[in-house]
């Protein structure tokens, strides 16, 4: 009798548990909700129950269906940097405070995106911007409308009772954020000034396959007949898939060092695809933007992996990650200049990474033309004698060496297919290449090795991005549509 008491104690206080209206963890006090889109608030409740959602002088109901889940699309509103609440009220009311409107993006990667604000403090380069270094962010900040939100492996699944996980960008709370998030987010808000809502979603080590749906990859034209290795979803289940449908602008991604270890080239280039799409189809945006980073210059050949690398296994996958910009919607930058240590794989400068993304996202989503976002870009080479001749787009306000020296890394090659150093230098916005050892150039190459860090810029102090004429992935990629 006893124990028959004790069920039906228990499975009346489950019930009464299951009742309540649950929201996911991204929807929490604090959060900046995405200005100018349909908003989708969601969560649980008891099968039937009626919730409702008020917020900026909207109301909308939904019930609860089969499976305890329930949502409602709010209007798309106008941004605001306004602290207002937002109330779900069912059999129990939850009030949301401090809540903005503006602008939010999703980062992600591996142990890069993820580097923290608290080791961006600790980087021993510190240059002075605007009367401060960098380096000292954590001292400075204090801007009320940046927004984070750190996703926590083990925890985003799980509902918070107390709705906490959005923080204002600093103290404690930015010590443990994405400095290159961060620091996005602070470039962003100086143009636009409006709110900016960061979520950062990073694993330390981790390949691009496991950040990609399972099935994406079996539905994949690429990959069907394929076995991807890597564990294709095991963070994107637990740490992408919890944050569906909360509206965004687009993504950051920081990530590729893992896989330029297993010697990728074209497949990487592939699977991005497959990530970037199959993240657009999850939002139901397929034109969502993705920006990403090139990833620096580190001694992988000197590594001792299950894969022997060479000194050109960096830039052959570096051409990878350049391959995916024939992906509509993607920009990139590039890092050639922003390492300090060759023998390590986390380089500082997190904020000039910040500030380049920034730059992308301004003029290719926030229509800024008169910003400069790219160093020059390969374009086309004509050959005259023994020179090569070579031109950019990008160029910005003009080409030029960094450091005053004559331009460096640069190589040259004839019909025999071997190249040699060459010399450079800028005639009218054109790049004129030259070795003596090469009567009648066919190819040039430029940052052709993992530990280049070239001085070719163009004014705006961008670096050109690493290239080679004779590209033999431009044939082999096929886009699909």
């Amino acid at each position: 009798m006893l124990r028959s008491a004790f069920i039906i104690f228990a499975l009346l206080f489950s019930a009464g548990l299951e009742a309540k209206v649950i929201l996911p963890r991204i929807l929490g006090h604090g959060m900046v909700l995405q200005q100018k889109k349909p908003l989708t608030i969601w969560g649980t409740a008891s099968l039937g129950e009626q919730v409702t959602v008020e917020f900026a002088g909207q109301t909308k109901k939904a019930l609860a269906d089969a499976s305890g889940k329930w949502s409602v699309v709010l209007k798309p509103l106008k941004a605001s940097s306004k602290p207002s609440s937002l109330v779900i009220s069912g059999t129990n009311t939850i009030k949301l405070d401090n809540i903005l409107v503006g602008e939010v993006w999703l980062c992600s990667g591996q142990s890069n995106m993820e580097y923290t604000m608290r080791k961006n403090s600790k980087v021993k380069s510190r240059p002075i911007v605007n009367g401060y270094s960098p380096a000292d962010e954590l001292n400075y900040a204090k801007n009320d409308n940046i927004r984070i939100f750190l996703v926590n492996r083990k925890e985003l699944i799980k509902p918070d009772p107390l709705h906490r996980g959005w923080s204002v960008a600093r103290d404690s709370a930015l010590r443990s954020f994405s400095a290159a998030g961060y620091f996005f987010a602070k470039e962003l808000y100086k143009n636009l000034n409006t709110p900016i809502g960061i979520i950062s979603s990073a694993v330390p080590g981790s390949a691009l396959e496991p950040w990609v749906p399972a099935n994406a990859f079996v539905e994949s034209p690429r990959f069907k007949d394929q076995k991807v290795g890597n564990d294709p979803g095991k963070f994107y289940d637990p740490m992408i898939a919890p944050l569906i449908p909360f509206a965004i602008k687009g993504f950051l991604w920081y990530q590729g060092e893992t896989n330029c270890f297993l010697k990728e080239t074209l497949s990487y280039t592939y699977k991005m695809e497959t990530l970037i799409n199959s993240w657009r189809t999850a939002w139901d945006d397929k034109k969502l933007p993705f920006y990403y980073v090139q990833i620096a210059p580190f001694k992988y050949s000197e590594s001792k992996g299950k894969v022997a690398l060479t000194k050109e296994t960096l830039p052959e996958f570096r051409e990878a990650q350049t391959l995916a910009l024939n992906i509509k919607n993607t920009g990139m930058i590039v890092t050639t200049d922003l390492v300090d240590n060759l023998d390590d794989i986390h380089p500082g400068f997190k904020w000039e990474i910040g500030r380049r993304l920034a730059l992308v996202t301004l003029t290719k989503s926030y229509g800024f033309k008169q910003i400069v976002a790219s160093g020059p870009v390969f374009h086309k080479m004509k050959v005259k004698g023994n020179k090569a001749q070579l031109s950019f787009n990008t160029a910005g306000s003009g080409l030029m060496s960094k450091d005053g020296q004559p331009l460096s890394h640069f190589l040259i090659a004839g019909n025999d297919g071997e190249f040699f150093p060459a010399q450079a230098i800028i005639e009218q916005e054109k790049l004129i290449v030259w070795s003596d050892k090469v009567a009648n150039p066919t190819a040039v190459r430029f940052a052709w090795d993992e530990t280049a860090q070239p001085n070719f810029y163009n004014k705006e102090g961008l670096p050109a991005r690493p290239f080679r004429s004779d590209n033999p992935l431009l044939s082999q990629y096929s886009k699909i549509d």
